[in-house]
Order: structure tokens, then C-alpha cells, then sequence
């Protein structure tokens, strides 16, 4: 990068940006666009690194469902972002990068992609798009701290020791999780400073644990299953949210993409109810009632009596399951299904639509993909990403208490808060100028 240049200190500016993640750079283009005087400092050596590895390496910017579906994949105070939609939306970011020449693609469930299927081609194009703002870029450069006098921003204090005066800061450094990307909660402290309240940090999108028998024996360590129902249960066996998707057994849990949409409330359940296990329910044939199940295999069994079960059931659910859930119900895999008793027909059945899982908790913070809580949204205006409590300062992207399910949906919060809180830096800068 050209603009890439350190000068001396008390150098001015009308805002500076902390976090070259997707947040701070949308902030930084934001307030250049505004015409403002712009600084992004990041303390890494690159810029837009989570932005690189998001969508598995594809960069899934956003998500092309209704503004009321994406609020729902945000469970985590998702409605904080009403307002800021209404101001940018998902069919805004999508115009923003097809104006900046990135093409872009729907896939299942309302993924936008880059048609060329590489993230970086996503971050190059941000990254001259700040240059051709003039946006000056510290890479290398941690933050000690944001400096704040007579209730306003009023300078940036690099590590280095640098003083950098300015009239508006725009905190965009993420929250703990993926630590390697940069985000290891620097932020939070700064925000303290400012009066801010910090939610409880806990992990979002981020695989189970488990002691059960099968998971300690490795028994189905591995093994995928397609399109199943999980639930997470609350004490009195109700399902408190459950999720149609994939997931894998793993050699310590749980992972896939059921799985890390219901770990938040696998946390929360266990902090509301004071547990150490929750209970999961797998459902591997949501299509199909349980009475459905047990009638079917009934009817095969009348069929063919002499048939051996394992071969009589062949094809109901993968094999590797199968032959787990007719030994966990006591049932010989050789047995002639003929001799097999009604009962044991029927709580396999029941295995099959609700198997229980028990879990005691998750991989930590820093294997998550997300982070659940940081400041609280009570305190940030919702129209602006403004702080309530500090003049100047605006926070954007992971560091706020918003939080959603993968799939484009934290991205798209990001890119919508790193926006507003850019253009709304510009603008408070200027007037204070």
C-alpha cells in the first residue's frame, strides 16, 4: 500500500479507526467517503485477515434473506439493528461491493459469495478503495489506549509511545473469539474507560463437549449425519430452540452446523438453570412421526421375518448409526427381525427421532467462531453507533453484545455497523472541526 506511512507525533485527524477487520475497514471507507481525515491502525502485519478465512475461505459477505429473517439469525439482541437496516441494509452492502467491481453470487439460504470464490479478492477491493480515499493505514501498530478529556475523544496512544489527536474514534477490534485474526478483546477495556458496560463474554458458533460412553469410546467419532433436527432441552425435557442441519460426532463432542447454532443456548441453559449437563435431542428422521417409523419397520419385518434387522433397516439412517442405535436398544444385529419384541422395536423408533445427547459445555472462547456479549447496546445510539456515554466514539462489528449464526449474518452486522459508525465519525468530527 502506497499510503502506508508512520509520521511524527500529534499528528491530526478527523477519525481513527482501530480494527482492519471487516467492521473497521467498512468504518474507514465509510468516513473517507464522508471526506474526513482518516487513520485505520490495526495491530497486525495484515489487514482484513477474518475477512480472508470467512466462508471457508470464499468470503460470504453478506446474507440476501428479508431484513426480519436476518434479524432472526441474530439471536443475540439482533433488534438493536432495526434502525441501522433501515439506514443500510444487506441489498445495500451487496450494491457497495458490486460497485467496488466485485461480483457477487446467491447460494443456499441467502449466502452472497464472490462469483470468483476467493475472499482476498473481496479484501484487495476495500483496500483500494482506501487508498483511493487517502485513508492513511499503520499496520504493526497496537493501541495502548483511547485518551478521552471533558466527556469527548480526544487521542489515540499507540504502544509505541505515539500521541495521535483526533475528534472521533471508531472501535472495531472485534471480540476474544478466532485469536489468531487479531481479536483478543483489547477493546473492552477501552470501552470501560469510557463508562461502558461490558455483557458476560461467552462462546457462539462454537462446537459441544460431552462425557457420554460413546463420545469417551470413540464410537461414533467422525461420523456425519445429513439434514437432522437437534434440539436443546430445558429441564423438564421441552425443547428450548432447535435447528435443521448437518452436524458430526467428534472424538470430545459435537461439531457441524446444527450443533454450533444451538451451542449459545447449550451455555445460556446451563447458566439459567445452574446445570453442569444440558440434554440434547437428535431427531435423525425429522420428516417422519415416530408412530411412522415404528408402523414401517413393522411392515418390513412382516415382510421378510426371516430377514436379519441390520439388513431389514438398511438405508433408514447411515449404516454406522444404525448399527449404534439397534445395539444401544439391546437388539442383536444378527437377530431375525421376526423374534425382535414390539417393545424394542418401538424405543428403537424412538431413538431414532429423539436420541438423547447429554453435553457439559463447550470448546472455549478462543475456538469459537463468535463472540456472545461485549458492550452493551443500551448504551450505543442505534442510529449512529455513536456512544451515549462519550462524545466521539462509536464502536462497530464483534466488540458491541449483537451476535448471530454463521452464515453471513455476523459479516453483515459488521459491514452494517462498520458503515454507520464511519459516516457518523465523519460527521461528528467535522462539526466539532
Amino acid at each position: 500500500m502506497t499510503n502506508e506511512y508512520k509520521v511524527g507525533a500529534n499528528m491530526d485527524y478527523d477519525v481513527i479507526v482501530i480494527g482492519g477487520g471487516p467492521s473497521g475497514l467498512m468504518a474507514a471507507i465509510a468516513a473517507g467517503e464522508k471526506g474526513a481525515k482518516v487513520l485505520l491502525i490495526d495491530k497486525g502485519d495484515k489487514l482484513g485477515r477474518k475477512l480472508a478465512i470467512s466462508g471457508g475461505g470464499r468470503c460470504n459477505v453478506t446474507n440476501r434473506l428479508p431484513i426480519e429473517e436476518i434479524i432472526k439469525h441474530l439471536p443475540g439482541n439482533g433488534k438493536f439493528l432495526y434502525s441501522a437496516f433501515s439506514i443500510f441494509s444487506n441489498e445495500d452492502i451487496i450494491k457497495f461491493f458490486e460497485k467496488l467491481g466485485i461480483e457477487l453470487k446467491e447460494e443456499d439460504h441467502g449466502r452472497m459469495f464472490p462469483v470468483s470464490n476467493k475472499a482476498q479478492s473481496v479484501v484487495d477491493a476495500l483496500l483500494i478503495q482506501l487508498e483511493k480515499l487517502h485513508v492513511r493505514i499503520f499496520k504493526n501498530s497496537p493501541v495502548a489506549k483511547v485518551i478521552y478529556e471533558n466527556g469527548h475523544v480526544s487521542a489515540v496512544l499507540l504502544k509505541d509511545g505515539q500521541q495521535l489527536s483526533t475528534n472521533s474514534v471508531v472501535i472495531a477490534v472485534g471480540g476474544k473469539s478466532v485469536p489468531h485474526t487479531g481479536s483478543t478483546g483489547d477493546g473492552y477495556a477501552w470501552a470501560e474507560q469510557a463508562g461502558h458496560t461490558i455483557t458476560e463474554l461467552f462462546p457462539t458458533e462454537v462446537p459441544v463437549t460431552s462425557s457420554e460412553p460413546f463420545i469417551k469410546n470413540k464410537s461414533l467419532q467422525g461420523l456425519s449425519l445429513r439434514d437432522i433436527e437437534l434440539s436443546v432441552l430445558n429441564p423438564k425435557g421441552k425443547p428450548i430452540i432447535s435447528h435443521r442441519m448437518d452436524m458430526i460426532f467428534t472424538h470430545f463432542g459435537l461439531s457441524g452446523p446444527a450443533v454450533l447454532r444451538c451451542s449459545q443456548f447449550v451455555v445460556k441453559a446451563m447458566k439459567k438453570w445452574k446445570l453442569t449437563e444440558v440434554t440434547m435431542s437428535l431427531d435423525s428422521l425429522p420428516d417422519k412421526k415416530e408412530e411412522e417409523v415404528f408402523q414401517e419397520i413393522i411392515k418390513h419385518i412382516k415382510n421378510e421375518p426371516k430377514k436379519s434387522i441390520k439388513n431389514t433397516l438398511k438405508g433408514l439412517v447411515p449404516e454406522r448409526y444404525l448399527l449404534f442405535l439397534l445395539e444401544f436398544n439391546g437388539i442383536d444385529l444378527s437377530e431375525q427381525g421376526g423374534t425382535i419384541s414390539n417393545e424394542k422395536i418401538r424405543s428403537f423408533s424412538k431413538s431414532c427421532k429423539q436420541f438423547p445427547i447429554k453435553v457439559n459445555g463447550t470448546l472455549p472462547l478462543e475456538k469459537a467462531f463468535v463472540t456472545g456479549g461485549g458492550v452493551s447496546v443500551k448504551e450505543i445510539e442505534p442510529q449512529t453507533m455513536g456512544s451515549k456515554l462519550m462524545n466521539g466514539l462509536y464502536f462497530c462489528g464483534e466488540i458491541l453484545d449483537v451476535h448471530g449464526y454463521t452464515g453471513g449474518y455476523n459479516i453483515t452486522s459488521a459491514l452494517v455497523t462498520g458503515r454507520l459508525a464511519g459516516t457518523n465519525a465523519a460527521l461528528s468530527a467535522k462539526m466539532k472541526a
